[in-house]
């Protein structure tokens, strides 16, 4: 068996084992609790596990997020020998919690970073499938119209993010992105990409990418915004290196699952093509039958 290979099917264990601990609530809303979730993250005591919920229920105050939406104190029965169980103390943690437990927790334990991709992938996918305007799309323009405009607004936020970082100017920033894309896309600059694309420079990356690509450069964005402000990294180097990381991290996930890198992904028609054809359906006149 291949590298490969075995970084595949440990993907698939670890996420079978993340879900496996996973309960649905009488209101079908899923959950994990801090009782389970400790021993999964392999620390030895629950006492040692209790300043990661710490910092994980700050992480999300910090976010602007409502602890108490996220972090529900319980009592949880636990088997203590001989088939006799105890009532203890634990909490009942939503999947954005787990999230954020993961980031703060032991980053040298290789199932803590297995559980950062989990979770980080998992939340993301939740918080894409509950827009109610992306469950009613039906067809791949409308979809890259969809994504296009989320891209615009996080790119938005990580600009805010990344200057609050250091990086101040217009060729910083620049310098920034690439970095992004750099781990994204395997080495590849912006310039690069404009090659292998075979579009101009003058031409917006981002106008010419299908959904798939789409949706990997938003999760790209989403994700370094939040660990530049989550971590609070200041100085330019540093923010570049976070960058890159996360960059590669969502590339590394993409090769997990079996998808196509996204240089390998078509380049198809400028956003502004497809933006123009909407609008002309929706001016053109209506027939009697259409009144």
């Amino acid at each position: 068996m291949n590298k490969s290979d075995m970084s595949t099917r440990l993907t698939k264990k670890t996420m079978s084992l993340f879900e496996s601990i996973k309960h649905v609530d009488k209101n079908n809303i899923e959950y994990w609790t801090s009782r389970t979730l400790w021993k999964v993250l392999e620390y030895t005591e629950y006492r040692h596990f209790l300043p990661v919920i710490d910092k994980a229920k700050l992480a999300c105050e910090n976010s602007g997020q409502r602890i108490e939406d996220h972090f529900e104190d319980i009592l949880e029965m636990v088997e203590i020998g001989s088939g006799a169980e105890r009532s203890v103390d634990s909490v009942k943690l939503s999947r954005y919690a787990c999230y954020l437990i993961v980031q703060n927790a032991d980053p040298s334990k290789t199932i803590v970073a297995q559980g950062q991709t989990y979770f980080a992938i998992q939340t993301r996918i939740a918080e894409v499938q509950q827009m109610s305007e992306y469950q009613t799309l039906t067809d791949e323009e409308e979809k890259r119209l969809f994504l296009r405009t989320e891209m615009l607004k996080h790119n938005s936020l990580l600009a805010s993010a990344a200057k609050d970082a250091g990086v101040i100017d217009n060729r910083d920033y620049a310098i920034f992105q690439n970095w992004g894309y750099k781990g994204l896309y395997g080495g590849m600059t912006a310039n690069d990409i404009h090659l292998c694309k075979g579009s101009k420079k003058s031409q917006k990356i981002l106008d010419h990418m299908g959904s798939t690509e789409l949706a990997a450069n938003l999760f790209r964005a989403t994700q370094t915004e939040e660990k530049l402000r989550r971590e609070n990294i200041k100085g330019k180097q540093h923010a570049n290196k976070t960058h890159y990381e996360v960059g590669a991290k969502v590339r590394q996930t993409i090769k997990e699952l079996g998808g196509t890198m996204p240089e390998e992904l078509p380049t198809v028609e400028s956003i502004k093509t497809v933006e123009k054809k909407k609008r002309k359906l929706l001016d053109f006149p209506k027939s009697k039958n259409d009144k």
